[in-house]
């Protein structure tokens, strides 16, 4: 795919979940095209820190290194002060931040043999946490503990045989959270446009449905980014809402005062129930209804 549609689709990055990353093949190739990539990897994927101190040298023989060790030890030894907490963008109910840490390290590939360098990025978050929809995994890509949830990500540092700069915090975790807004695209799909309401019998049909709801979805969202322009609180399912009662009475519509009266009953509703949300954590929201 990226050998014959590189051109036509501009891109910076390639991510995935561990199912992907795990192939160290995979991550090879994307290598040796030149691609940078944020792929997830399970939890048991085994790693060298390059960056921890060398255990002492006897005199003789060679020269010891890190041990190697899975992922998840690695980051049960870390420095609690070693996180970085970063704030990627404003979501629906508040900031959207993530906690991570990144290292240089070597992996390993299959039949132990040596493999590159890569940059691991371990990201955390709180279990008590539930503001912003996670890309679904493997069981074996989610590792926890009694108070956060971790993942792991491998990034290269070179490409083509040239070497790479470090990526800096903020961008990773942009790549990395870009993975959730494709969840909350696709669950507004289904929810707002219908598409997993298909009954077709062949592939073609099957795309041709799956592409009418994409574009259904890109217009509503486009209408909602218009809309609060002038209304900050409005939402895409009351967008939805005045559309379809548009399109559904078109003989016999109760005229657009009436669908503007109704969309602002869900506006004040949804404002009501954000502030009473926000008071019970004991601070004041944005005013967004104007």
């Amino acid at each position: 795919m990226l050998d014959e549609w590189r051109e036509q689709v501009p891109h910076g990055w390639v991510t995935g979940d561990d199912e992907l990353g795990r192939h160290t093949q995979f991550r090879h190739d994307l290598r040796e095209r030149g691609e940078r990539y944020v792929l997830g990897v399970p939890c048991n994927t085994t790693m060298r820190d390059l960056e921890a101190p060398l255990p002492a040298y006897q005199g003789r023989g060679r020269r010891p290194k890190a041990p190697w060790q899975s992922v998840t030890d690695w980051r049960k030894s870390l420095n609690p002060h070693a996180w970085r907490r970063l704030t990627v963008r404003d979501g629906e109910k508040g900031p959207v931040a993530i906690e991570m840490v990144t290292r240089r390290v070597q992996t390993r590939l299959e039949r132990k043999r040596t493999g590159p360098d890569e940059w691991l990025v371990v990201t955390r978050r709180p279990l008590s946490d539930a503001r912003t929809l996670e890309p679904q995994g493997s069981p074996d890509a989610i590792d926890q503990d009694a108070h956060y949830r971790y993942r792991y990500y491998f990034s290269p540092t070179g490409v083509s045989a040239v070497e790479l700069a470090a990526p800096s915090l903020a961008e990773l975790a942009r790549v990395i959270k870009a993975g959730a807004c494709i969840e909350a695209s696709f669950k507004r799909g289904k929810g707002e446009a219908g598409m997993d309401e298909y009954q077709v019998r062949t592939w073609q049909g099957w795309h041709h449905h799956m592409a009418l709801s994409l574009i259904a979805v890109w217009f509503l969202i486009g209408e909602t980014h218009r809309g609060q322009q002038v209304t900050p609180a409005l939402t895409l399912p009351q967008v939805r809402y005045g559309l379809s009662v548009l399109l559904l009475e078109v003989y016999c519509t109760p005229g657009v005062d009436y669908i503007c009266r109704q969309v602002h009953r869900q506006l004040m509703r949804n404002e009501s129930a954000r502030f009473y949300h926000h008071r019970t954590r004991k601070y004041m929201p944005q005013r967004k209804l104007r």
